[in-house]
């Protein structure tokens, strides 16, 4: 496992996570339609019905929270190993 508690991710990155996180929650939805799931209030493995296959706008702050934090671990990990993270 990649340390990433000491990396402190700087504010600027903030649109970038937002991004990744939509485009993240977009790709997960996009491959649970394809496998037959359909939005459904609760989540119901039988019926293939998820509470989350809404766009990312319409998520809640907590499921949006979950994306972004996704991504933040990841974008930590990248920069422990040595990468820059720069806008060109």
């Amino acid at each position: 496992m990649i340390d990433t508690t000491q990396i402190e991710l700087s504010t600027d990155l903030q649109e970038l996570i937002e991004r990744l996180a939509e485009n993240n929650h977009d790709h997960w939805a996009r491959k649970r339609i394809e496998e037959g799931w359909r939005y459904g209030p609760e989540r119901n493995d039988s019926y293939k019905e998820h509470p989350d296959l809404v766009p990312y706008a319409e998520l809640s702050e907590s499921e949006k929270a979950y994306d972004r934090n996704t991504v933040i671990e990841v974008l930590k990990a990248i920069i422990a190993l040595g990468y820059d993270i720069k806008r060109t």
